[in-house]
């Protein structure tokens, strides 16, 4: 009985995927991001939220280095991924971005075939010999992205001839074709009707077995049906990390439950 606890209580402990120390964030004069710790643990979903411009997105986008693409950004603070410093110079951001892949807000298929899109990633950083291993690779993502049984007769297809859910769960499939450890969400739902909406969100439950996923999103509903945490963030500064459970029913932060309940955001 005792070994059997221990096991469980073993089983529990979740092991922490990125650690995220004294972060800020500036555009220019701006300071976007004050100072914020987060840890993000392995297998669990980790929904951010907060009201529009308090700095979800940009903090998001710290997790694999997309600020860099921003002219005037400049990101203090250190972000661990097990362990390693991915600002430091030695790290390849496109390399980093295999690890920790990204779906952005509005579907955004590249113009190539369905095959062709999921095979982009693999083929850059050479994850296939051969015709046969991208073919296990590309139906393995496919099927990873609950699409699979909706465009295996039609992978030569244009991708962007998808319907809106499909487009979406295309790049989600693509995105997890390099075998990524993160998978950052930005809104993904934001543009899908109530259907794919729910399939999209069905899937993320799914995606946590093998993956840390971090997702932006301004439906708290949202958040409390697929996350296990919660990060409130408001005006650039985090303001209440912890259990999505208890960030829902028994927020400790005044802010948190003024944003809940509707009267901020």
């Amino acid at each position: 009985m005792n070994d059997m606890s221990r096991v469980e209580r073993a089983v529990e402990i979740k092991q922490t995927k990125m650690e995220c120390r004294d972060c800020h964030v500036y555009y220019g004069d701006t300071h976007a991001i004050k100072n914020v710790n987060v840890d993000i643990e392995d297998k669990t979903v980790t929904a951010f939220i907060g009201p529009s411009g308090c700095g979800k997105s940009t903090f998001l986008r710290c997790l694999n280095r997309m600020n860099d693409t921003i002219a005037g950004a400049r990101v203090e603070g250190s972000f661990m991924l097990d362990g390693e410093d991915i600002y430091d110079k030695r790290v390849d951001p496109v390399q980093l971005r295999a690890k920790v892949g990204m779906v952005f807000q509005k579907p955004n298929p590249f113009p190539k075939s369905i095959y062709d899109n999921v095979a982009y990633g693999p083929r850059i950083h050479g994850l296939a010999r051969n015709r046969a291993e991208m073919d296990e690779i590309v139906e393995k993502a496919l099927r990873r992205g609950a699409i699979w049984d909706e465009v295996k007769d039609r992978l030569d297809a244009p991708g962007t001839g998808l319907s809106g859910g499909q487009q979406q769960r295309l790049c989600i499939a693509r995105a997890i074709a390099t075998e990524p450890e993160v998978l950052l969400m930005d809104e993904p739902c934001s543009a899908l009707d109530p259907i794919a909406t729910a399939q999209v969100e069905e899937l993320i439950d799914e995606l946590r077995q093998n993956y840390s996923v971090v997702i932006v999103t301004h439906s708290m509903q949202q958040a409390a049906r697929v996350s296990q945490k919660t990060a409130f963030f408001h005006l650039g500064q985090l303001v209440e990390f912890g259990e999505t459970g208890q960030i829902f029913t028994n927020p400790e932060d005044p802010r948190t439950e003024s944003y809940i309940t509707g009267r901020i955001g």
